[in-house]
């Protein structure tokens, strides 16, 4: 017995170290049964070959019975039939990402859900086909999910979004982006309690009756779970507002990346339902969150002390207030605080002296900082590794553009000119510049002689 169960162990080792990763070709023959990952990621027509087409994939799968990933992104012809012949046959399928295969439909992935496939992650953005139906039907037969990506459909609605809370509850990723039906109807409810109708004045004149959707008539999704596992939720570009964003934190209390760009209607209210997740939320996104003040950002800096991630970006109302609360969190890491107009040099002072780990930051368009501020933050900064600072004034002086990146091709001459861009090694030499350039301008006020700016390196005055 021993030795039988020795035998089928060594067999069992050998099989998996026989499996094989194919990337951007299809198997041959001989690789049919050796072939666990499938990564077709590559478009049609590159420059190394035609691509590989739908047809050429259908032919394939069923003789690859041992698929456990399968990539498709490469192949944005795909087709119903090849998914069928993909849930047909390969029983073990862990993961799939179909994002970008605009011509699937709910046909395909009804069928990968009808297989009772043991998926553990499946990415569907830009199936623009889609409808709610073979969401739900995911959400209530994929048990094993961990990571589910359903962004950019525009055909999906609430409902569908309200059963992927209801059933996957082993979801550790969740994104969401740029899905335009969503609102607060496909979120958990803080309450129970149904929203009371505004009851207006009786002098005023009535407004003309408006019939309300089906949508606004779903009742508020109360859930007796909390998602303890959720980890990474992607709402961007979502029409939720700041009760929505309660009800999502008193779910999911254990949210440690949560990326709100362009949630335009939230407010500082729902800055404060984040900082109910404390020292379990690590990244921050809020870029053209336009409504949110010092206040709520302050609240979250003061609660949440293990970010290490913060991009508020295009928000406008915020000051430098923010940004010393920000400096003193001890892990913060990247920070982007693009077209933050009212920034001033003292917000930069704040970062060199305290946000001494900072290894990304974005500066870009706040025109009000000056050159003696960005030279100071580059001294202080020892670990930044990347530093945009395009449309800042102060940096339009010769010798600094040679240590920038190049600008996009498409760029006119004025935004050539305005465009900053410093990483790795240059962020080094730009300091050095910097350094030789204010050792030269002291020794010639200790001279009395006039100091005149550079572009080379050099650091006599003459």
């Amino acid at each position: 017995m021993l030795a039988g169960g020795s035998a089928s162990a060594s067999s069992l080792s050998s099989f998996h170290e026989d499996m094989i990763k194919i990337i951007d070709r299809l198997p041959t023959e001989d690789e049919y049964r050796r072939v666990r990952h499938l990564i077709l990621q590559q478009p049609n027509a590159t420059q190394a070959g035609p691509g590989v087409t739908d047809e050429q994939v259908a032919l394939v799968l069923p003789f690859c019975p041992h698929l456990e990933t399968v990539v498709l992104t490469g192949v944005p012809d795909t087709t119903d039939r090849t998914i069928v012949l993909l849930a047909e046959n390969a029983i073990n399928l862990l993961g799939l990402n179909l994002s970008g295969c605009a011509q699937v439909t709910d046909v395909g992935v009804l069928e990968i859900t009808n297989k009772s496939l043991p998926l553990h992650w499946l990415m569907l953005n830009g199936v623009v086909g889609l409808t709610d139906p073979s969401i739900s039907a995911i959400a209530k037969t994929c048990s094993r999910l961990v990571e589910l990506e359903v962004c950019d459909m525009p055909l999906l609605t609430p409902v569908a979004v309200r059963d992927i809370w209801s059933f996957s509850r082993k979801l550790r990723t969740l994104r969401l982006c740029n899905n335009p039906l969503l609102s607060d109807k496909a979120f958990p409810s803080a309450s129970s309690r149904e929203s009371t109708p505004d009851i207006s004045n009786p002098l005023d004149k009535p407004l003309p009756h408006r019939p309300t959707t089906w949508l606004e008539q779903l009742p508020p999704l109360i859930l007796r779970h909390t998602a303890d596992n959720l980890r990474v939720l992607d709402l961007t570009s979502c029409k939720i507002t700041d009760e929505a964003m309660e009800g999502i934190v008193s779910h999911a209390p254990r949210i440690q990346s949560l990326n709100l760009t362009r949630c335009s209607l939230l407010t500082d209210q729902a800055l404060e339902s984040i900082s109910k997740l404390q020292d379990h939320l690590d990244v921050l996104m809020l870029a053209y969150v336009t409504n949110i003040t010092d206040r709520g950002l302050v609240h979250v800096a003061r609660s949440c002390g293990n970010l290490r991630c913060v991009d508020v970006a295009f928000c406008r109302n915020l000051t430098d207030m923010s940004v010393f609360e920000l400096a003193g969190l001890p892990g913060l890491r990247r920070l982007s605080l693009v077209r933050v107009h009212k920034l001033t040099d003292i917000a930069v002072f704040s970062l060199a002296e305290h946000a001494t780990g900072l290894e990304r930051l974005h500066l870009s368009y706040c025109d009000h900082l000056s050159l003696d501020s960005i030279h100071l933050l580059l001294r202080k900064l020892e670990n930044l590794q990347h530093f945009t600072a395009t449309g800042i004034p102060a940096l339009r002086r010769k010798g600094i553009g040679r240590f920038s990146e190049a600008s996009p091709a498409n760029y006119d001459s004025d935004q050539k000119a305005a465009f900053c861009v410093f990483n790795g090694e240059n962020v080094v030499r730009l300091r050095r510049f910097l350094d030789k350039e204010d050792k030269r301008r002291r020794e010639a006020e200790a001279k009395n002689i006039p100091y005149i700016p550079r572009a080379d390196d050099k650091s006599d005055l003459y």
